[in-house]
């Protein structure tokens, strides 16, 4: 079926890493005794911190399939049915089964004006974490595993933070708006990142017009209704 593109719409604002570090996994170089264990990725000509636009946009569909997609609920695989909205949106892994392109294009998040001011004057864009294995009727380091130390953005720190959606004739777009606005809300309550479980990587994602973005893409979906 062919589909004509009506146009792209772009959004913008902030990622916010906000009471706890935020860890990104990179490639470690080398291995140099001092060295962190887990380093995050970085920009490889700034050196800076960045949270790649795979990591966010990934996040939020394992959140929605983990609500809205059975496939996935089972195998803990992404959707491949290429019908449903998550699919629409964030596109089918199987090519056999795609039905339309996907709509969706997350932008890399790189720090804010502010943010590199800040990690400058303090001298520091990172944090390194210690972590050890405890035995707990002990109370000490279990086995000699660790101490494993693994670097973290700050937190406080604010990415700049863009993605678009292209709309077909004929696209729920209200329904598109709504299932992304409860994607973010989820982000928000859930984590972004590497350890979460351990308390890394509480984030949320402001709009531009200083609304969370969750809250913007709602009255967004508000409007889209015929």
């Amino acid at each position: 079926m062919a589909l004509k593109m009506v146009s792209i719409d772009e959004f913008t604002g902030v990622l916010k890493v906000l009471d706890s570090g935020l860890r990104v996994g990179g490639e470690k170089g080398s291995a140099a005794i001092g060295d962190t264990d887990n380093p995050i990725i970085r920009h490889p000509i700034t050196h800076l911190p960045y949270v790649p636009g795979s990591s966010v946009k990934g996040k939020i569909r394992s959140l929605l399939e983990s609500r809205h997609c059975p496939k996935s609920q089972e195998t803990g695989l992404p959707c491949s049915c290429g019908t449903c909205l998550v699919c629409q949106l964030f596109g089918c892994g199987e090519s056999r089964n795609i039905q339309s392109p996907s709509r969706l294009v997350f932008r890399d998040c790189q720090p804010t004006g502010p943010t590199r001011d800040a990690w400058e004057q303090a001298g520091v864009d990172s944090e390194v974490k210690t972590e050890v294995l405890i035995d707990r009727n002990k109370g000490l380091s279990y086995g000699r595993i660790g101490p494993r130390k693994t670097e973290r953005i700050p937190a406080g720190s604010d990415f700049d933070f863009a993605f678009s959606l292209r709309h077909f004739e004929r696209d729920p777009l209200a329904q598109y708006y709504g299932l992304l606005a409860e994607g973010f809300e989820l982000l928000n309550k859930h984590y972004l990142g590497g350890s979460g479980s351990r308390g890394y990587g509480h984030v949320q994602v402001v709009a531009s017009d200083g609304t969370t973005m969750d809250q913007h893409l709602r009255r967004k979906a508000q409007e889209a209704k015929p």
